[in-house]
């Protein structure tokens, strides 16, 4: 019998699957170290994979996508710093300041580039556009987070070099990227012939960054620092911030004039915040203080984020293939000269 569309798709229920493992059986210690190098192996064979499938034209063409950058570029440095000063009557008392301030440091962060990139692909959108735009967020924000939190919560950092976290960006996306260019002259007909079965690739390190991060959670003391009544308010706040952001970047997308595939990677990129570069960012700017409530609702929004965007990559990816190939036949929309 045909499944029901009322029911979530295997994917899905997989991802609520790892989310309850990680809350009653997180990984710690030693093995928490092993998940996090097994993760960064599944996502860089994942961008080797990218970079082996899609050709040198397809990359200076997302590349050179400046619309689409800037408008990803904006959702995320503009258009969150915004939600998040126009929500404060509502969230500040509803949460407490301490939390509120999170909710801020959330909304200065830059996009995350994994899980980014891997909804994009699993939802058939522009891939080498999400590449360019992930990336380019994720080493900007490096720079313009710090000044984003000095300007909504007049907090300045004690210090310190970002050089690490580049060099960590470097490896993870751009090294593996590259050569996975490089071997695309011997191994890109046949990642062409089996795209079918790698994209679980995409599917295996989702799953993994799902686990590892909502176990360092768990171990940090998720579930001690707030109260469940509390919790659960906080966890409106991050579905009303995400709905706000997914809503508006869907609606941008529509009126800037955009296809189905550049929409779609605007909707992943430009709503997106990135767990792991605001854990180490925020150890610097919040040094010599209690950081626990401050990147609570990063790690709540976070997890939120990976599951609806994973049931909306799915949805993506059921769309017929010749509505894909039809869109993908029009020209790009051209600006009208004033």
């Amino acid at each position: 019998m045909a499944r029901s569309r009322l029911l979530p798709d295997n994917f899905t229920l997989t991802l609520i699957a790892v989310v309850l493992t990680a809350t009653f059986l997180p990984v710690s210690g030693q093995a928490a170290v092993a998940f996090g190098w097994i993760t960064n192996l599944a996502i860089g064979l994942l961008f080797f994979l990218h970079g082996a499938k899609l050709s040198r034209e397809a990359i200076l063409a997302g590349a050179g996508h400046w619309r689409l950058h800037l408008l990803v570029f904006s959702c995320t440095f503009i258009l969150f710093p915004l939600l998040g000063l126009a929500l404060k009557p509502l969230l500040s008392p509803l949460i407490g300041t301490e939390l509120y301030l999170g909710m801020l440091y959330l909304c200065a962060l830059p996009a995350t580039v994994q899980s980014a990139i891997a909804f994009t692909s699993l939802a058939r959108g522009n891939i080498p556009a999400a590449i360019c735009s992930a990336a380019a967020s994720s080493l900007f924000g490096i720079f313009l987070t710090p000044l984003l939190v000095a300007l909504l919560m007049d907090v300045h950092g004690s210090g310190g070099s970002m050089l690490d976290a580049i060099g960590k960006i470097t490896l993870q996306l751009l090294v593996p990227f590259i050569a996975g260019q490089i071997a695309r002259r011997w191994i890109g007909a046949w990642v062409g012939r089996n795209k079918n079965w790698l994209k679980y690739v995409d599917q295996s390190s989702i799953l993994l960054v799902v686990y590892t991060a909502f176990s360092e959670a768990v171990v940090e003391g998720l579930w001690n620092q707030v109260s469940w009544p509390t919790l659960g308010l906080l966890i409106f706040a991050c579905c009303i911030l995400l709905a706000l952001a997914l809503g508006i970047t869907a609606l941008l997308g529509r009126v800037c004039g955009f296809n189905q595939e550049d929409r779609i990677t605007i909707l992943f990129c430009g709503s997106k915040k990135s767990l792991a570069t605001g854990v180490p960012m925020a150890q610097v700017l919040f040094a010599g203080g209690s950081i626990g409530l401050m990147i609570l609702p990063m790690m709540l929004f976070h997890q939120i984020q990976l599951m609806v965007c994973a049931v909306l990559a799915q949805r993506y990816a059921r769309r017929p293939e010749v509505a894909i190939e039809a869109q993908a036949a029009q020209p790009a929309p051209v600006a009208k000269a004033p």
